[in-house]
């Protein structure tokens, strides 16, 4: 598979394969990617449609080459591959759904043919379809009683009363002579096949068949006895789905239906468990996480969680054709595939546009996983039968561009609550009965936190444990060092500008202190200009002239020069003087 670098989207991708003749005709639906050797090369499996008539064929691909064909007796409505029990080599086996009928090829040759059950048919129809068989009507007379029928019976006519009433005058004689012998049946069709892992949720877990019907139902079928092992109703006949959780354990189905609605069944249920509810009729539906997007007739693409609230909408700029999941596990990374009527691919993470790829022809079917031995692979097919291979380019990067209207895209995401708590709610039903007490409480608690605070404030400030200036018009901090075992100390004061750019003149430090205890040298000292930013060191000695062992507090003022006003007031705690006890 030869690659060559596409210039679309910045060169996130590869164009590794075009062929615009290939003649496939197909939809998602009927794409697959399985690895069908067991060499660890996927290929790709496609039901297709031929002429809608005739040419209905499974075809498988191998890279760029068509590796077999298979005739298919019917139109398919869906293909996957799964496996089907325990044995070794780890092969899967592929389930064609078309018509009533699910026919499964192992190693790509048939296995084995499941047919749907019939249906109830209508007494009244049988009666007069066993008149015909005696002779007693004739086919005018037979028409005549089936319109009445199809009118006024519960029960549908089968598909042979129908095809009658739809003939010529004509051409009834021959087919009434054709299959008056034949007894009636009544026989419902697939619309719609997807896979459900039974017991495990391992790659190659063994996985049962899900189908819906055009008879508004869905069965889960065993993989290995082909038996029923589940039927649930739904209002309307699904038209997709898609299947999560395993069978033994818990699993989700989300269907949509040709009501315009799309419902979720559950393992221990029925009916429908949930119900979402669209305003136009759903085109595409893929599952990201635990979200479920859908896209619609209305050119939009709207994102419900799986209880059926919806999250966000886009509104697209041409109809949806085809929608797939981006699933990379290696990169943790999930998004949405759309394919749209304007030769385009547009790649969706929530309602964020990532990327767009140009096509040269419509879209109609898409699939992204696994192909050869390459991860990343986009497969896509055409509306005129071409067949596209693009391979994403492992140094590409996605990132979010939330380009529509609206609230940010953080807002959308669900915040992690808590459950409720027995000691939560009585915690809550205490607070309603008690609130004005509690909240009286509360403000005298605040008045005494206050209380403190500003007593712990006015204390600091008289004892000047932080001594820092209160004035904003001089802002200044400073700190003090006592040197030595005594008599004589050394005290340096470290004096620093904490405003921004405005420099400090004309101050002077002064010294209060017991002469019976002490003796300074210089108790009056003028400080230089103080530059914003440094410390600057101001030194003075300190003799002790007492022989009691006791020590005293010195106070320093620092204030301006000719002023009787301080700026700034420590209290230094001189120590014992050692020499003069010894």
């Amino acid at each position: 598979m030869t690659s060559v670098e596409s210039s679309d989207d910045g060169g996130k991708w590869l164009d590794a394969h075009y062929d615009p003749v290939a003649g496939l005709y197909t939809f998602s639906s009927c794409v697959d990617l399985a690895d069908l050797s067991g060499d660890g090369e996927n290929r790709l499996l496609v039901g297709d449609l031929g002429s809608g008539s005739s040419g209905m064929k499974l075809k498988v691909y191998r890279g760029t080459v068509l590796m077999s064909e298979s005739t298919l007796l019917d139109l398919p409505a869906g293909l996957v591959a799964f496996f089907m029990d325990l044995h070794e080599p780890r092969i899967p086996a592929v389930a064609v759904a078309s018509g009533p009928c699910i026919y499964v090829y192992k190693n790509l040759r048939p296995y084995f043919k499941f047919t749907l059950p019939g249906l109830e048919v209508n007494t009244l129809e049988q009666d007069v379809w066993q008149q015909v068989k005696e002779g007693q009507i004739d086919p005018l007379s037979l028409k005549e009683m089936l319109e009445s029928i199809r009118r006024k019976a519960d029960v549908p006519l089968s598909a042979r009363s129908l095809k009658f009433l739809s003939l010529e005058p004509g051409d009834m004689e021959d087919f009434v002579e054709l299959h008056k012998q034949q007894p009636i049946r009544r026989q419902t069709v697939i619309t719609c096949i997807g896979t459900l892992k039974k017991s495990t949720a391992d790659d190659d877990g063994v996985s049962c068949l899900v189908i819906g019907t055009e008879n508004n139902d869905v069965f889960i079928l065993d993989p290995e006895a082909f038996i029923i092992l589940s039927k649930m109703s739904l209002p309307a006949a699904p038209t997709m789905m898609d299947v999560t959780g395993q069978f033994d354990v818990e699993f989700r189905i989300t269907v949509a239906c040709r009501n315009g609605n799309i419902y979720v069944l559950r393992r221990e249920s029925d009916t429908p468990k949930y119900c979402i509810e669209l305003s136009s009729h759903p085109v595409g539906l893929v599952r990201v996480g635990k979200n479920v997007v859908v896209g619609c007739t209305n050119e939009s693409l709207q994102g419900f969680t799986q209880k059926g609230k919806k999250l966000w909408k886009v509104v697209l700029g041409a109809p949806i054709t085809t929608m797939a999941a981006m699933d990379l596990p290696t990169r943790g990374f999930q998004a949405v595939l759309v394919g749209l009527a304007n030769c385009e691919v547009q790649l969706y993470r929530d309602k964020n546009l990532l990327s767009t790829i140009k096509t040269p022809d419509v879209v109609t079917s898409i699939r992204f996983g696994r192909y050869g031995r390459e991860d990343g692979t986009l497969i896509l097919t055409t509306k005129g039968g071409g067949l596209l291979v693009k391979i994403l380019k492992r140094t590409a990067t996605f990132e979010d561009r939330d380009n529509t209207p609206g609230p940010p895209l953080a807002q959308s995401v669900r915040l992690n609550v808590p459950k409720k708590t027995k000691l939560y709610v009585d915690q809550t039903l205490r607070e309603r009965e008690n609130g004005v007490t509690m909240h009286r409480a509360f403000q005298m608690d605040l008045s005494r936190l206050r209380l403190a605070a500003a007593k712990a404030y006015v204390k600091a400030l008289e004892s000047s444990l932080t001594p820092m200036s209160s004035s904003l018009s001089e802002p200044l901090k400073m700190n003090a060092v006592v040197q030595g075992l005594g008599p004589s100390f050394k005290l340096t004061l470290n004096v620093q500008n904490t405003a921004a750019c405005r420099p400090v003149m004309n101050l002077a430090v002064a010294f209060l202190y017991d002469e019976s205890l002490y003796k300074m040298k210089k108790p009056y000292m003028k400080i230089p200009l103080l530059v914003p930013g440094l410390i600057y060191p101001i030194e003075t000695l300190v003799e002790c002239t007492s022989d009691k062992g006791i020590s005293d507090i010195i106070k320093v003022f620092v204030l301006h020069e000719g002023k009787s006003s301080p700026l700034l007031t420590a209290h230094i705690n001189m120590p014992v003087s050692e020499g003069l006890m010894l």
